[in-house]
């Protein structure tokens, strides 16, 4: 097999694309096929530096692990960085090209970027025996499909098979699937080869009498059930409802080592990016992560961290609005731990010159941190080494502040100030040696009988949750069949089910 491909587009939004193309990557480099994954454009706060220096979504990195690759731009060519409810950051192969409305974009830009996408596509389609590709939303939003550089569009001038991911736990998953095929043109209905039902709980055999009637109405198979699964914690493409008060990382279940748990409060800032740098501390038995907004929430906290955001000034009034920054203040003059990364580094510093990201000039900061920020129109992207601690550590950079550290004892590339902590660093709490001096050092400022586990290791509880996404694929999933999809393409014949495309 080589330049096999597969198209993994959803009914909606987090409908499981991205987890299903882990999957299936994880489940075919097992199998020796050399798979890499793809996406033509994505839009997400949560992103990832490749080696390279190029910017890309976390998700297609994650998907890269999953196939055992090293990720790079070719597999997220496109990548659009909100930075409000109608502006982008636009970033073309792994490098920002600038900010562009959702007019703009659809508008013109977007028909521009096609060619470089496709060329992505087939380089990696070209050095590999299949490319998973995931959609982005879903294929039939049709006011959308002319100048569509992701699912049916790229499916069409490929020819790749698009196999539709419904999330039953959402309910009406029968008529998404009838409804998303019936909105397509007839050459974008040719390509649509069958479904794949996600999340399912309970009894398969009550649900088959639907996938029957389902492949009656449409003349598409459905490739598998694939269960409800708790405890993956994998990245997530897009970044958590702020609406979602209380939101509870998930964490390994296991009991703490010492008398009492750590608890640790996210501030769940506008535009919040890179929120998956507390899944290695949610990893930590008897560490409970949280995401709040509220000064109350902050209560029992024994960790509060200000997460990175791509809008440190909007970050800044929110806190301000919300009352969280008083509380944050008064932790910190209380010796009560607090961690600021990237954007909430920047929040925690004295002062802000921001003509680029805010345009808003002069801004001061919370004011705990000895440093000064100023924001340049160049990105920087690194994947810095370093010690901190005692430890190795390892990160990786994404921000146009430029922070001046004028006091403080060295951190990372930050600074710290009793108990006050503030780096750039994405990524550095899953070095484990360093996580866990860091929650040594958090848990006796807090005066908490906590012990960090001696043995957990982020990267391999990583490659167990994406094994397990594999076996999902594996057990739940017709395998031979989509094998047969990545080497064959649609099969010849499917039926159009009207209306079609208005």
């Amino acid at each position: 097999m080589r330049g096999g491909g597969l198209l993994v587009a959803g009914t909606t939004s987090d409908a499981g694309k991205s987890v299903v193309t882990a999957g299936i990557c994880r489940w075919l480099v097992r199998q020796g096929v050399k798979v890499a994954p793809f996406k033509g454009q994505n839009m997400s706060l949560n992103s990832f530096v490749t080696r390279e220096g190029a910017e890309i979504g976390r998700a297609q990195a994650m998907q890269a692990q999953a196939a055992r690759v090293e990720p790079t731009a070719l597999m997220n060519p496109v990548l659009l960085k909100p930075g409000g409810d109608r502006s982008s950051q636009v970033v073309l192969m792994g490098k920002p090209v600038g900010e562009m409305s959702a007019r703009g974009y659809h508008g013109g830009r977007q028909q521009t970027l096609f060619e470089p996408v496709l060329a992505c596509l087939e380089e990696l389609r070209a050095t590999h025996d299949a490319v998973i590709c995931e959609g982005a939303g879903s294929p039939a939003e049709i006011n959308l499909r002319r100048t569509d550089i992701v699912n049916m569009g790229i499916a069409r001038a490929a020819r790749l098979p698009v196999v539709v991911v419904g999330d039953i736990d959402r309910g009406g998953v029968f008529a998404q699937f009838f409804g998303t095929t019936a909105l397509l043109a007839p050459e974008d209905q040719e390509l649509i080869a069958g479904y794949l039902v996600n999340k399912f709980r309970g009894d398969v055999t009550l649900l088959e009498p639907g996938l029957d009637m389902l492949h009656g109405l449409t003349g598409r198979r459905t490739f598998g059930v694939l269960p409800y699964a708790h405890g993956l914690g994998i990245d997530e493409e897009d970044g958590l409802r702020v609406s979602l008060r209380g939101t509870v990382r998930e964490s390994v279940v296991a009991p703490p080592l010492g008398a009492d748990v750590l608890r640790v409060a996210v501030c769940a800032v506008p535009l919040m990016s890179n929120f998956t740098d507390v899944d290695a501390l949610a990893a930590e038995p008897g560490v409970i992560v949280r995401f709040v907004d509220r000064p109350e929430e902050l209560a029992d906290a024994d960790l509060v961290v200000v997460p990175g955001t791509r809008g440190t000034v909007k970050a800044l009034a929110w806190l301000r609005e919300r009352g969280l920054a008083d509380a944050i203040a008064r932790r910190a003059a209380e010796g009560r731990p607090v961690l600021g990364i990237c954007g909430g580094f920047q929040a925690l510093g004295e002062h802000i010159e921001d003509e680029v990201e805010s345009k808003a000039g002069a801004v001061d900061g919370l004011g705990l941190l000895p440093v000064r920020v100023r924001f340049a129109r160049e990105k920087t992207l690194a994947r810095p080494v370093g010690e901190a601690l005692g430890e190795p550590v390892e990160g990786y950079e994404i921000h146009h502040g430029v922070a001046e550290v004028l006091g403080g004892d060295p951190f990372l590339d930050g600074c710290r100030v009793g108990a006050v902590w503030g780096t750039h660093w994405h990524g550095s709490l899953e070095s484990d040696g360093f996580r866990r001096a860091f929650l040594r050092e958090v848990a006796a400022a807090a005066g908490r009988a906590f012990v960090p586990a001696p043995d957990t290791s982020f990267g391999a509880l990583r490659e167990e949750q994406l094994d397990r996404l594999g076996d999902l694929i594996e057990e739940h999933a017709d395998t031979d069949a989509l094998l047969r999809l990545i080497e064959e393409g649609a099969p010849e014949g499917l039926p159009f089910v009207p209306p079609g495309a208005p």
